[in-house]
């Protein structure tokens, strides 16, 4: 998760919004729809492409990129322009939301198709629905039916990462929808790198999928850190066995390769030393390490 937002064109964000404390951000069914009509008016003006959204009701996704360096200004417009309407219609005061939003970079496929099934289940994973066609207030339909009708959200991006004709692409995102709807998932919103071990499992379950995804061109992250696929990463940790306290300078610099991959994902210091079974301070001591 980027702390710092990042305004680089083209590079494809998770952005996530919640509402202050215990409040709602949609109360009635024009809420939704005014949120709906201010992200297509903003991704029109503003040049954004997005590919999915879920609007829940005490806080909304959005998976998109721009195509100029306006992401901070189109954000800061949509979100204040919506608290400022709510509010008055409300007659309320003070913060609707509970902070600047939140964006997560996508820097490779199979992490972008994961988050936008993520973002799809999440009506499932709250029990607001049994199933995510259910829901309303989400560009799920656009990705399982067949007649959806044309929409700003484009999720010809996503669906043709899967390698099937245009039927079969959404016949086969349907079934990574209701098996992936089985799976045990964090909450986005409290744990960074919920998408991450989300599209893990998702990647057990489909490997053939997965490994088809992770076979494009590498990716590199703004710090210059180019991601190792799904497969490759496990094989990294594998290879150097978890609790290996090696002083071995090779295996070091192997460590230091592979602690920094897993941080480029999302993951946190203390979650990369119980994955590797090392100590914090031994991790916080490869890094610091030149090799």
């Amino acid at each position: 998760r980027a702390t710092k937002k990042l305004n680089i064109p083209h590079l494809v964000s998770h952005i996530t919004q919640r509402a202050a404390g215990k409040e709602y951000l949609f109360l009635e069914d024009s809420d939704f729809l005014f949120m709906l009509g201010l992200l297509k008016e903003i991704a029109r003006d503003s040049s954004l492409n997005i590919y999915a959204f879920c609007l829940m009701p005490n806080h909304a996704h959005i998976l998109l990129s721009p195509r100029k360096e306006n992401l901070y200004d189109a954000m800061r417009d949509l979100f204040s322009r919506y608290a400022m309407r709510f509010n008055k219609k409300y007659e309320r005061k003070g913060h609707l939301f509970g902070g600047p939003y939140r964006q997560a970079l996508c820097f490779d496929d199979s992490y972008l198709l994961a988050a936008s099934l993520y973002i799809h289940l999440n009506p499932v994973r709250a029990g607001l629905v049994d199933e995510p066609l259910s829901y309303r207030w989400s560009s799920c339909r656009l990705y399982c039916d067949t007649d959806a009708p044309k929409s700003f959200v484009d999720p010809s991006f996503i669906l043709a990462l899967l390698p099937e004709a245009e039927v079969e692409e959404k016949k086969r995102y349907r079934l990574l929808l209701d098996k992936g709807s089985m799976l045990a998932t964090d909450l986005v919103l409290e744990q960074e790198n919920a998408i991450e071990r989300f599209r893990i499992k998702l990647a057990s379950l489909f490997p053939s999928v997965f490994r088809r995804i992770d076979k494009t061109k590498k990716v590199s992250t703004p710090s210059g850190i180019e991601l190792l696929s799904l497969e490759e990463l496990e094989q990294q940790i594998e290879a150097i066995g978890k609790g290996n306290a090696s002083r071995n300078p090779e295996t070091r610099k192997a460590k230091k390769y592979l602690i920094e991959q897993l941080i480029s994902r999302g993951y946190k210091r203390s979650e990369i030393a119980e994955q590797l079974g090392l100590s914090p301070k031994t991790i916080y001591n490869i890094l610091k390490s030149p090799q």
